[in-house]
Formats: C-alpha cells, sequence, structure tokens
C-alpha cells in the first residue's frame, strides 16, 4: 500500500503549492481536486496542466487519484448531479467527467473518483434516479477507455449509493473494466456499517481508498486518524489480508486552516500504526 494526502484540504493555496507541501510531509503521492482552485476542468489550459504535472515531479509524488466529485466552481459538492431533475445540469455533469477523464489522462493519473449519483430529488424514486445514474455513467464510459483511466463511484451518505448493498446494486446493473469503487473508510463507518466488513464484501471492485477518522457520533465530518471512533488499523489489516495493495489517500478537507500541520500529523500516525501492519 502506498500513501497519499488530498489537495483538497489546501483550499487557500494553489495547485502547485498544495503539491509542494504534500511533498513536504513525506508522502508518496497525491490526490488532485479537479475543481476550483486547484484544477476545474474547464479552466484546465495546457499551460497549467503542464504546471501541476511539473510540480508533482519535482514533489517526488505520483498521482494517487484525481478528485472530479465537487464542481464549487458552478455549483457545490454535489450539484450539479448525475441525477438533476434537469436534463442539462445533468449534461453538465456528464461533461465535467468526460474532461475530468481526459485530463486525468494527460496528468497521468490512473483514476478519477466521482459522487454515486447525487442527493436523491425531491419526487423522485431511488429506482428511476438509478436508471438515470446508470444512463450517465454509460455516456461517460467511451472517454474513460480513451484517456485509459479507470472512473470510480464513491459512495456518500445522504446521496443515492452510500451502502455497500446499493454499490452491489448499481455494479449489477453496468459493468465495465474502466468501471470500479472508490471506498471511502470513513462513510460506510457513518452509515453504520462494520467498515472492515464492508471492504471485505466490496473488495472486488476496490481501485482507491479514502482515508480518515470518524467521531463515535457518526456525524458525516472527516477527523484526523486517531482522533475518532474507527479501528483503522484493523481496517487495514483486512485489506492488507484480502490482497488490496494499492493507493490509499488521506483525505482531510475541513482542516483548510493547517493543512500542512494536519498533513504531517496524519502520516506521523501512520507510521507509528499503519504502516508496521502493511510492511
Amino acid at each position: 500500500m502506498r500513501f497519499a494526502f488530498s489537495t483538497n484540504a489546501f483550499t487557500k493555496v494553489g495547485a502547485e503549492d498544495a503539491i509542494a507541501s504534500i511533498g513536504a510531509a513525506g508522502y508518496e503521492g497525491v490526490e488532485l481536486m479537479l475543481d476550483s482552485p486547484h484544477l476545474f476542468p474547464l479552466d484546465a489550459t495546457p499551460e497549467k496542466v503542464d504546471s501541476i504535472r511539473r510540480a508533482a515531479s519535482d514533489a517526488g509524488l505520483c498521482f494517487s487519484n484525481c478528485n472530479a466529485f465537487p464542481m464549487a466552481a458552478v455549483g457545490d459538492t454535489w450539484h450539479p448531479s448525475w441525477i438533476e431533475p434537469d436534463a442539462d445540469l445533468r449534461r453538465q455533469r456528464i461533461s465535467h467527467t468526460k474532461d475530468a477523464l481526459r485530463i486525468a489522462g494527460q496528468l497521468g493519473a490512473s483514476n478519477i473518483s466521482t459522487e454515486p449519483g447525487g442527493p436523491l430529488p425531491d419526487g423522485m424514486s431511488r429506482a428511476e434516479a438509478l436508471r438515470i445514474f446508470v444512463d450517465g455513467i454509460e455516456k461517460v464510459l467511451p472517454a474513460a477507455e480513451k484517456a485509459g483511466v479507470c472512473l470510480l463511484v464513491e459512495p456518500e451518505p445522504g446521496l443515492l449509493i452510500e451502502r455497500t448493498d446499493e454499490y452491489i446494486e448499481f455494479a449489477a446493473l453496468i459493468e465495465h473494466p474502466k468501471l470500479a469503487l472508490n471506498f471511502d473508510i470513513g462513510h460506510f463507518y457513518c452509515v453504520g456499517e462494520d467498515t472492515a466488513e464492508a471492504f471485505r464484501k466490496l473488495k472486488g471492485y476496490a481501485r482507491h481508498v479514502h482515508f480518515e477518522d470518524i467521531a463515535a457520533s457518526r456525524k458525516h465530518r472527516h477527523v484526523l486518524p486517531g482522533d475518532g471512533a474507527i479501528d483503522l488499523p484493523g481496517v487495514i489489516r483486512t485489506m492488507s489480508a484480502e490482497g488490496y495493495d494499492g493507493w490509499i489517500t488521506v483525505e482531510l478537507y475541513p482542516y483548510e486552516d493547517s493543512p500542512y500541520e494536519t498533513a504531517c500529523a496524519a502520516l506521523k500516525y501512520i507510521r507509528a500504526n499503519i504502516s508496521p501492519l502493511v510492511a
């Protein structure tokens, strides 16, 4: 397993400065947020993409993932979603994802992550929302193939897909070599699941992992590893036993006032409590 840190904790600086800080903290990889202020696809000139690629190289970092989940540059974290009642808004999400796949390919990233449908709109049945989501995903998979980049769906509390059984239901409806799962450890804990058992059930789909802790209240707020109630070493033991050896990205976006210090503290926890389990 290799450890990265997400730039979405560094929203007060540009992508290049965020990448340099993550490298200085001692990580092997970086997850790039494909949203403002880092690299929103509509603003991604060839010069900007090249600048970010060089920043990662200079910092000695690989791209663990590109996070195409939020669209705050034109909406917010969840909107425009895949399941908006307005077809024009759905097309905006589809276009954004196609562009994100292309840019990830230019950066040399293996995958991007996206939201699991979105918040269920009032008056829309779950069955209809799932149908619309699958239809949207099918429209972007040719772009994933062309870019050589995997599209990862990330279950999240309160959205269309938040639990293991819901992801498995979705996966049964659409199978493609460039479609897989971004397994966020804290998200499954928030919805009351045993996180280690959730990984056992979803191990065949997981291509990337988000790593953070969550308070015992199970409120959806990412906290520093070790400051919450998840048995993170136990989850990692399970992941290792099940054969996962990919990227694990620390995602601590609430710490925008102290991102570098937070990145260092998280890596200190990882080296003391996690790395010995996977050495």
